[in-house]
């Protein structure tokens, strides 16, 4: 395989959802399992998860959320479009509906960005290294511009562009996720140019919705890496990739980059935790624990090293 460097960004989602879900992906951090996280500051356990990121030295991004729980804008707890009827935000399907409808202010979307940015660096003390979307909002019609402005005015490069080479192929995921997950990465495909226009960067490779939970495996982690390595390790056979996915054309003076996107940790326990509703049933599932489990195994982390894979986080890429 890899005859050039490879470097892997692991990151952890939902830091700060609860304490549980902390701990696990800093044990992870700890175990060499997982390189990089992205921070929900309206998780219940924010300030726990800033607090274990200063001590032990993590990499941290922003996990931008529109999408669960309450919004950080004091402006708009009260009544915003964000808001379902019980004064949360929409939910995963929930915002790209009202978003369909034509029913979200796009001004307030902007709001409550903006006020996410600078609530995660009172927190932290610095911008985030990279700033991405819970529940993938970020690349959603018309967000995926204001996210775009938002990321320019305060000069954060680093994005996720959630489009996985071989996803079609992965026959083992539910119908209904898998359409989901199609559906992500059609809008996504039609964030790229918006981003670029930007100044925005992204790793070369996405990979993650194909090993979430149950579907995580040593072998299917690493089949997605080979698979979609291929077209920039080995030229004579692109099938795996349309060419139109080389975000980086400058690839062969450097390292090729990857981001696996997880979500380990210890299930969560309600009533703690959550963004202001609770936990839910996604945190609390025996998956979590699954993910860690993966991520941690001896066998996986022997695999990075004879695949010449140098773990990572998005601070150290080049610019």
């Amino acid at each position: 395989m890899p005859k050039a460097a490879v470097k892997l960004i692991i990151t952890g989602d939902d830091f700060g959802y609860c304490p549980r879900r902390n701990q696990g992906i800093v044990d992870c951090f700890l175990a060499g399992a997982v390189s990089n996280v992205s921070l929900l500051v309206n998780g219940s356990a924010v300030t726990n998860a800033v607090q274990l990121a200063r001590r032990h030295r993590i990499p941290i991004g922003l996990h931008a959320n529109l999408s669960e729980g309450s919004p950080v804008c004091l402006a708009l707890k009260e009544k915003s479009s964000l808001l379902n009827e019980d004064g949360f935000f929409h939910g995963k399907m929930g915002i790209r509906t009202a978003l369909a409808e034509g029913l979200l202010n796009l001004s307030e979307v902007k709001q409550e960005l903006k006020a996410q940015v600078d609530l995660f660096c009172e927190l932290t003390g610095h911008l985030p290294h990279h700033m991405d979307g819970h529940q993938h909002v970020h690349v959603l019609p018309e967000i995926r511009q204001v996210f775009a402005q938002v990321l320019e005015d305060y000069g954060i490069t680093y994005t996720r562009v959630p489009i996985e080479p071989d996803l079609p192929r992965c026959d083992w995921i539910d119908p209904t996720l898998m359409a989901f997950y199609l559906g992500v990465e059609k809008d996504s495909l039609n964030t790229v140019d918006v981003f670029r226009k930007h100044g925005i960067r992204w790793p070369d490779i996405y990979i993650g919705l194909s090993t979430m939970g149950k579907n995580m495996s040593v072998g299917n982690i690493l089949s997605a890496i080979d698979n979609a390595t291929v077209p920039y390790l080995a030229k004579e056979d692109a099938t795996s990739v349309p060419s139109s996915l080389f975000l980086c054309p400058e690839q062969e003076a450097r390292a090729v980059t990857i981001e696996l996107m997880t979500h380990p940790g210890y299930p969560s326990l309600p009533p703690v935790g959550g963004c202001g509703e609770g936990p839910d049933e996604f945190s609390q599932s025996w998956e979590r624990l699954h993910e860690l489990e993966t991520l941690t195994d001896a066998e996986l982390q022997s695999h990075y090293k004879t695949r010449n894979i140098q773990l990572c986080a998005f601070k150290d890429l080049e610019m």
